[in-house]
């Protein structure tokens, strides 16, 4: 027969479930629209775009409803240390996600600004930036869910990459606005999107940040001195 205390603290390993679901699924909406919203500009589809626009209320709906959980677990479950990291952390990456999934409907806005920019050679180099944000997405997510703390510090590794990368096209965007005057306007639409994907980045490293403090206790800013 079962304690008090091992149904609470089945009770609590339940609500723990449920909240990495609830991120889980935010997450994989996010990446969602990520890839939708650079395909969608990639192809000059504002249906599409319209689209990654519109679902970017399911993200905001699943991040109030596990923001009601962490409230109704923090109130009930009173988690302690590790439990309690863990607990706060889902609500701050919840928070991450929603906005990345901002980031990506921001994106999906330039879509009809751009619709007569098909044949502008610079777009053909934001692709492959839209490919490496999605995979620290989704590497930051799967390091949450793994509880997985040296994940989280290659997530973090990989953002110097990706800021190496945006400053690259910066550049190249630039030039072709130099060169080209009369593509100043829509090349201003590309920076735009480049500098979204950037902070889409910022954002899966704050993440990965938060994964490495649920799992260690341990700020990742102090691991090096921790560690000397």
């Amino acid at each position: 027969m079962a304690t008090g205390h091992e149904h609470t603290v089945k009770a609590f390993d339940q609500d723990i479930s449920q909240l990495r679901a609830l991120i889980s699924q935010m997450g994989g909406l996010a990446e969602q629209a990520i890839y939708d919203a650079m395909k969608a500009l990639q192809r000059g589809d504002e249906a599409l775009a319209r689209t990654v626009r519109k679902k970017d209320k399911q993200i905001d709906a699943i991040e109030a409803e596990l923001e009601k959980l962490v409230v109704r677990v923090i109130a009930l479950r009173a988690p302690m240390a590790n439990d309690l990291r863990e607990v706060v952390a889902a609500l701050k990456i919840a928070g991450v996600i929603e906005r990345i999934g901002d980031y990506a409907k921001n994106i999906a806005k330039r879509v009809p600004l751009l619709a007569n920019a098909n044949g502008l050679e610079p777009l053909s180099i934001l692709p492959a930036m839209g490919r490496a944000v999605s995979d620290m997405v989704r590497s930051t997510l799967d390091a949450f869910a793994a509880r997985d703390a040296e994940a989280a510090v290659r997530v973090c590794e990989s953002d110097r990459a990706l800021d190496d990368y945006y400053d690259s096209i910066f550049r190249t965007l630039l030039t072709h606005m130099i060169e080209n005057p009369t593509t100043i306007s829509q090349v201003a639409h590309l920076m735009f999107v480049a500098k979204n994907l950037e902070r889409i980045g910022d954002h899966a490293t704050n993440v990965a940040e938060m994964v490495y403090f649920a799992a260690t206790g341990i700020k990742l800013t102090d691991r090096g001195a921790n560690a000397a």
